[in-house]
């Protein structure tokens, strides 16, 4: 058994060596992507984590997908896409998840917000304007920790904070009210005072891990890390670049993206617990999409330094695409989980689609796609 699994390291090694060398060319990309979503939508109702029913159409699992699926659209432009996903809206009365203060059950409010900016609809919106108003005047009480009544609605899990805060910053972005603003800043401080990790730059899925050790490394789990980095994005994407609000996630955006350059593991991805290489060897793409788009938006925008990232972003996607099957699913997705675990070649899952998607639209635009 030992040494099947030292073969296995290897021929992963030998085919991310492989596949990082590859030039990524922007028609490339596009063609993957393509290939993947409509992989995606063609299985759509699957069943995914070991459930036995699919997804709900409002749980945050196709919440993440939307998010991706809506910006391929968007580069695409083909309404194929905009068809489909303006279906799940309608279908849904443009109604979020059945959780009111739930960040997960918030997840959908990107779709819709994002369905608005093309459509000019006003009942896209509205459910959410509605709920989030309610939420603001009768805001949660209870503690961060772990154990208190309630607690999840408030944003104490680091996934958290790529669910229901970029619907705070899209809601002020098309309203330019402060109050959204506002609320964001709150609670957003409120859950980084809590789960960062000053030292290591990285975020505690919750508290239930803050001071818990894995093979005598902490644990920060890479896919709750990638939920924070691409939310942070896709917050920033919401703010003036020269507000303080805008500077404060550019700051914590920054960190992170220092500390995720020094633990890319030479194959390309991250390791299930970023700081357990040497424990997790197991390639996993939703937590590493997600870090690539981050990463990518960064040098988009000018934020970071290219010649420093950019050679992580390519061997990154590199890994990522060569875990694409010949026809388009996305493999070695992690399933449904709180914390490092297993990955594998023939599994998948929805918001993994959706990581992928986001990570492809940037490093499209970064290596020369219009």
């Amino acid at each position: 058994m030992k040494t099947l699994k030292i073969v296995i390291m290897f021929a992963i090694f030998a085919i991310a060596s492989s596949s990082q060398a590859q030039e990524i060319k922007p028609l490339e990309v596009k063609k993957v992507m393509e290939k993947v979503a409509d992989w995606q939508m063609a299985h759509f109702n699957d069943s995914y984590s070991g459930n036995k029913e699919p997804h709900h159409q409002l749980d945050w699992t196709n919440g993440a997908l939307y998010v991706g699926m809506v910006k391929w659209a968007e580069m695409t432009g083909d309404e194929k896409y905009y068809n489909w996903l303006k279906e799940i809206g309608e279908n849904n009365e443009w109604k979020l998840y059945f959780r009111k203060y739930h960040a997960d059950d918030h997840t959908v409010g990107q779709l819709y917000i994002e369905l608005y900016r093309k459509f000019k609809d006003d009942k896209m919106i509205k459910p959410t304007k509605d709920q989030f108003n309610f939420i603001m005047l009768h805001p949660a009480q209870t503690l961060m920790n772990w154990k208190t009544p309630y607690h999840q609605d408030r944003w104490n899990w680091c996934d958290a904070l790529f669910m229901s805060p970029p619907v705070w910053a899209k809601l002020y972005n098309i309203t330019r009210e402060e109050k959204y603003l506002d609320f964001l800043m709150k609670e957003y401080k409120a859950s980084t005072d809590f789960l960062f990790d000053k030292k290591e730059s990285l975020y505690y899925r919750d508290e239930k891990y803050i001071g818990k050790l894995d093979n005598g490394t902490k644990i920060f789990w890479a896919r709750g890390n990638g939920w924070v980095f691409a939310g942070l994005v896709n917050i920033m994407n919401e703010l003036d670049s020269n507000s303080k609000e805008y500077k404060y996630f550019l700051k914590i955006y920054k960190k992170m993206a220092n500390k995720l350059l020094k633990t890319q593991t030479p194959q390309g991805h991250w390791a299930m617990s970023i700081l357990g290489q040497d424990f997790y060897t197991t390639p996993e793409t939703s937590g590493s999409s997600f870090f690539i788009y981050g990463l990518a938006w960064g040098l988009n925008n000018g934020v970071l330094d290219k010649t420093t990232y950019a050679p992580a972003v390519k061997k990154g996607w590199n890994a990522m695409v060569g875990h694409v099957t010949e026809d388009g699913m996305l493999g070695y997705v992690q399933p449904i989980g709180a914390a490092p675990g297993k990955a594998w070649p023939d599994k998948t899952e929805v918001y993994g689609t959706g990581a992928f998607l986001s990570a492809g639209t940037e490093v499209y635009k970064l290596y020369g796609g219009e």
